[in-house]
């Protein structure tokens, strides 16, 4: 493992972790360029890893710095796939994650990719796997943070004894924070005639400190202003150009995004060139990054003229550019369909980053919520629904405001809010907005009219996600006999609700009125459509899991394999849907008895939607929790378990320690525990499932009994003094 000097190697993985400015990302560069400038790597290659997405869209990069003419052509998804395979058949590698927010968004990479090294940095000290050693990195010592400071101060010269001195008590003021350290001593390189002691002084008449600010960034807020004030005199351009930068992402801020339209390139060059000699941007030559909590700072600073009403009704300085320039960036035109999609995936981080800053009291403009409007589209159709949130929120905001409440629009815009939520697993916030949504629909357009027939559908869809089947079903009832009534036995509306409704009896164990709904379904739908639309394939799929309910597998796989291939022959391998055919088919081989078949499967689609859709989006969990359930019935339980226990973590966090899926978790880790032996950790699982399944799903529900049915088993046999047991199917 590398050492705090950047030194050492790396074996496999490794993390750097530590507060924001402690110089991760620094150590991490000076460990790539160092392995660089020895030959040991054949390829370094930097991943914004904040998100499953932004580690996507690095690969994506990647691919199309290897080969940009093909790149030009291909999907993002494709990209990353290319890139992926690239780095599997090319060894010799460095990955570095920058900012990584949470280590299992890693596991995708680091499990799969064994010909190089990867080296991580974050804020997050624990969630590491047992096989990364790790670095943590604390603040300087005062002796390093002096020599720091009088290095870059001084450029490396000599210095007095009062100047180190001055040094020292400067270095103290700042915390021995590094990133406050190397900022203070560009300021002092540029303006030699300032003396350290000067320039604490300063630092002492400038306290405004960020809101609510952790000590770091009240250190860089201290040491910022008296830097802007300089760079204000030097250049006023490059502080208009940082101001435009606190409201995009941090990495990767396109130098046309900085640009204003009256403004020189040798202007813009000298400006960039300002802000990195005194170490407020890195530039790369085309993109500039700069560190979140200098952002924070710019965005949060207070104007001195603040007390001024028509001030506080502008926008926050660099804030209306930034909406100009990701607008103008948006609207040129491109050569060809695929250089606009590549253009989307690259400025969309920076669209969710404005959104998410959006100032109080200053909605969107209608332009700008277009462009929200576009990505958060782009997003749902890559099943990222739950990162375009921040865009949604503003969208609503903006429509509430200019159009009122019950505004159509306005309307619709909550309800894809509300599946937005739900889509990331909060039915808390989700189903209120349904709720709203709906009572809204009723009363300004009518029970029966096509937008309130499908609040009430989304509506019962989440309640149904919540297992509360006495309230989904009568609104799935509903909605079908009045979609019936007004357009028909054959309409796609119609169909989709006779499915949902048919979909819930089944989850209900209703499955006499479930598959006889289906099969008129898929009939329909084979008829209207074609044998291999979408839409039929998914009748299809369902009604073999039906069948699969009811024991009658033999019916079940041929439609399950038939389903499988079409939808590979017309998605591809890696569409969602495609990975969720695979899986079910997986889980039909399961309860056939044919493992050999299942587990492969199931190994497939759980590393596939690990590096599509990120280690905890829903589906992931799922394909985590269905393998699990395969290892330990093939008797592999020191695999079983630590999966089990993972996803019960996960699930616990993400959508709380009642969501169904939640129980579902808690009782098939009891179940494995049981089967191990272990009984003392099995029965206060069972009590808790058993508990929380009567509370929100109702004493009568089949989970609710199969955790009763579970519970008294395991008593039974802890009193009969047996440790083991063949253990029920998990509900």
């Amino acid at each position: 493992m590398l050492t705090s000097q950047g030194e050492g190697s790396i074996t496999q993985s490794g993390a750097v972790h530590g507060l924001g400015g402690v110089g991760k990302t620094a150590l991490a560069l000076h460990y790539a360029h160092h392995h660089i400038h020895l030959g040991d790597y054949s390829l370094v290659w930097w991943i914004d890893a904040m998100s499953p997405n932004s580690i996507e869209q690095s690969l994506a990069t990647l691919a199309e710095r290897l080969v940009p003419g093909w790149a030009a052509g291909a999907e993002s998804a494709s990209r990353v796939a290319w890139a992926l395979q690239w780095l599997t058949w090319h060894p010799g590698w460095l990955l570095v994650y920058d900012n990584v927010e949470n280590p299992r968004d890693l596991s995708p990479y680091t499990g799969a990719l064994h010909g190089g090294h990867h080296l991580a940095t974050s804020r997050r000290t624990t969630g590491w796997p047992d096989h990364a050693p790790t670095l943590a990195l604390g603040i300087l010592g005062a002796d390093d943070a002096t020599n720091l400071l009088c290095r870059l101060a001084f450029k490396g010269g000599s210095t007095t004894a009062r100047e180190r001195a001055d040094a020292a008590v400067l270095a103290a003021e700042l915390g021995f924070l590094p990133l406050a350290l190397k900022q203070a001593g560009a300021y002092l390189c540029q303006n030699r005639g300032i003396s350290i002691d000067a320039y604490r002084r300063r630092l002492q008449t400038n306290m405004r400190e960020a809101a609510d600010g952790i000590d770091a960034e009240r250190t860089v807020a201290r040491v910022w202003h008296v830097t802007l004030d300089a760079l204000r005199k030097a250049d006023p351009l490059a502080v208009s150009l940082l101001e435009v930068a606190a409201w995009l992402a941090p990495e990767n801020i396109p130098h046309s995004l900085l640009t204003p339209s009256d403004s020189p390139p040798h202007q813009i060059a000298k400006a960039i060139g300002t802000l990195a000699a005194y170490s407020m941007v890195t530039d790369s030559g085309t993109t500039v990054t700069l560190h979140r909590l200098v952002q924070t700072v710019l965005r949060t600073a207070t104007p001195r003229h603040w007390w001024s009403k028509a001030w506080r009704r502008r926008l926050p300085r660099g804030r209306a550019q930034a909406e100009r320039a990701l607008l103008r960036a948006l609207s040129s035109p491109t050569s060809q369909e695929t250089a606009d999609e590549i253009r989307w995936d690259s400025l969309t981080p920076h669209l969710v980053a404005l959104a998410a800053t959006t100032p109080a009291g200053h909605p969107a403009a209608i332009p700008l919520v277009n462009a929200y409007s576009i990505a958060a589209h782009r997003l749902h159709q890559q099943s990222h629904t739950a990162r375009a949130i921040p865009l949604l929120l503003t969208i609503v905001a903006q429509r509430k405001q200019s159009l009122g409440d019950t505004h159509p629009h306005t309307l619709t815009s909550r309800n894809d809010l509300a599946l937005a939520y739900q889509d990331a697993g909060d039915l808390d916030r989700a189903i209120p907005l349904l709720q709203t949504t709906l009572a809204q629909r009723e009363r300004t357009l009518g029970d029966a009219a096509s937008d309130t027939l499908t609040s009430r559908n989304d509506l019962a869809l989440a309640y149904q996600d919540a297992g509360d089947l006495d309230r989904a079903i009568p609104l799935l009832q509903t909605t079908l006999a009045e979609r019936e009534h007004s357009l028909g036995n054959a309409h796609p509306d119609v169909l989709t609700s006779r499915n949902n409704l048919a979909l819930a009896y089944q989850d209900a164990g209703d499955l006499d009125r479930a598959i006889p709904l289906l099969q008129i379904v898929l009939a329909q739908r084979e008829h209207s459509l074609g044998n291999a639309h979408p839409h039929a394939l998914a009748s299809r799929n369902d009604l073999a899991l039906a069948y699969q309910d009811s024991g009658d597998l033999d019916r079940a796989i041929p439609l399950l394999q038939t389903t499988l291939a079409e939808r590979e022959r017309i998605l591809g391998d890696t569409h969602p849907h495609a990975l969720a055919s695979r899986n079910d088919l997986a889980l039909a081989y399961q309860d056939a008895g044919d493992l050999d078949r299942a587990i492969p499967l199931l190994q497939t689609t759980l590393a596939e939607r690990e590096r599509i859709l990120g280690d905890t989006h829903p589906h992931a969990l799922t394909s985590r929790n269905n393998l699990a359930l395969a290892y330990q019935d093939a008797g592999h339980l020191d695999r079983a378990i630590p999966l089990l226990q993972t996803t019960l973590a996960e699930r616990e966090r993400i959508l709380g320690d009642t969501h169904p899926h939640t129980l579902t978790s808690r009782n098939n880790l009891a179940l494995a525990y049981q089967d191990a032996g272990h009984l003392d950790r099995a029965i206060p699982l069972y009590q808790a499932a058993l508990t929380q399944r009567e509370q929100v799903l109702g004493d009568a529900h089949p989970d609710t009994v199969a955790s009763r049915n579970n519970l008294a088993s395991a008593v039974k046999l802890r009193l009969c003094g047996n440790q083991r047991q063949e253990p029920q199917q998990p509900a």
